[in-house]
Formats: structure tokens, C-alpha cells, sequence
């Protein structure tokens, strides 16, 4: 059996709207190993991304703890936990988050440019790896969407993560454009060993994985295997 990657205890989240508190993540505990391929799903506000962002070390939890290779995230400084997820992390948006001044390849560039490190043939790399090689020198808006996303998947694993995770990525795609980004993520994780958590809204693509975990009400309901 392979080494767990990500362990979650209790984990909560909630949110203040004036004066009424809502708990979004109620007590979590979730298990994920190495090499796996989860996807989240769930209604409309039941917690999927919350989850995400927590699990990522963008949103601190109000209580329990999360540990990725074996590393309590947010028992770490905002030095430590910045480095930890440059090294260990590649996260991607459903919205791209290109910096539009910024060509294909200065744009992968970024988080070699966050660790102070040079990654220019890194970046290359992932644009081959991405199929984009030959679109390196152009700016995000003389891409199309489908485009952007794969600039945004070579930025993500450009540092070579373990852990990816990807908020909704095929979410402004059609569905040509959305089948070949998931093919490619799917592949990455198959082939490199890299854990993969996505949050999907559409059951029948997280089918594909190894497990679609349901979240309703700030829990996890209920446990699909995969195709």
C-alpha cells in the first residue's frame, strides 16, 4: 500500500455573514496516498473548494490539522509554509490566473521567480509536456481558454509537486478542450506518482478517478470508487 500524502484530523471552517456564523468544513478526516486520484463533489456551497484552499494551505482552519508528506502545514511559519508549497505544491485555477504582462513561458517562470530560483528550461520542459512549446512567447491574450489552462497546468508543475490540486479546471472549457485537460492530469498522476485532488461539479468526469469523495453539509457523505 502506498505512503498516505495527505492527512486531514477535524478539520473546520466556518464563515461570518453579519452576524450569523456558518460552518462550512465540520469536522473532517480524510486519508489520501501517494499516486491517488480524488475528486470532490457536492452541491453548490456544501464546501468542495473551502476544502481545497484548506487542504492547499490557503485558508487556515479554525480547528484540526492537515499534514502533507508527513508535514503539519499549518504549524509552520509563513516563511516555511510559503517554501513548503512552492516545493511540494502546484494548485490550479478554474480562472487561469495568468498575469496578462506576462508571456506563456515568463508566466511558468513564476514560481521558480517566488523561489528565487532560475527555471527557464524547467519552464520549457512544461510547455513541451503541455504541447505548447511553440505558443512560448505569447501573452495570455493571444491564447484561447483552452490554452490558458494548459499555460496554467505548466506552472503548476513545473517545480514537479507532489500534490496537485485544480479547482474546477475544466470549468471554462467545452468539452473537447476539458476532456484533453483532464486526460493530460490524469496521465501526470498515473505516470509521475503525483497525488491529484480536484474539485469537480460534474460526477460523471470524477468517475475516472480513484475515489470521488461527496461533500454535503461540510462533511464527506459518501465514498465512489472510480472507474
Amino acid at each position: 500500500m502506498s505512503e498516505v500524502m495527505i492527512e486531514t484530523v477535524d478539520l473546520h471552517r466556518s464563515y461570518r455573514i453579519g452576524k450569523k456564523s456558518i460552518e462550512v468544513l465540520h469536522g473532517i478526516d480524510l486519508c489520501i496516498r501517494r499516486g491517488e486520484r480524488v475528486f470532490l463533489c457536492g452541491p453548490s456551497g456544501a464546501g468542495k473548494t473551502t476544502l481545497l484552499y484548506t487542504l492547499a494551505g490557503l485558508e487556515r482552519p479554525e480547528k484540526g490539522s492537515v499534514r502533507i508528506h508527513e508535514k503539519d502545514l499549518y504549524a509552520m511559519g509563513r516563511k516555511e509554509q510559503a517554501r513548503f508549497r512552492n516545493r511540494e505544491i502546484g494548485y490550479i485555477f478554474q480562472n487561469y490566473h495568468l498575469l496578462p504582462e506576462l508571456t506563456a513561458l515568463e508566466n511558468v517562470c513564476v514560481p521558480g521567480a517566488i523561489g528565487g530560483v532560475d527555471i527557464h528550461e524547467a519552464a520549457l520542459a512544461a510547455l513541451e509536456r503541455v504541447g505548447l512549446a511553440e505558443r512560448a512567447d505569447h501573452l495570455p491574450a493571444e491564447l484561447s481558454g483552452g490554452e490558458q489552462q494548459r499555460v496554467a497546468i505548466a506552472r503548476a508543475i513545473v517545480n514537479e509537486p507532489k500534490v496537485l490540486f485544480a479547482d474546477e479546471p475544466t470549468g471554462n472549457l467545452d468539452s473537447r478542450n476539458g476532456g484533453e485537460v483532464m486526460k493530460f492530469l490524469m496521465e501526470l498522476a498515473t505516470e509521475h506518482q503525483v497525488t491529484l485532488v480536484v474539485v469537480t461539479h460534474d460526477q460523471s468526469l470524477a468517475q475516472a478517478g480513484d475515489r470521488m469523495l461527496v461533500i454535503r453539509d461540510g462533511t464527506i457523505r459518501e465514498t465512489v470508487n472510480g472507474g
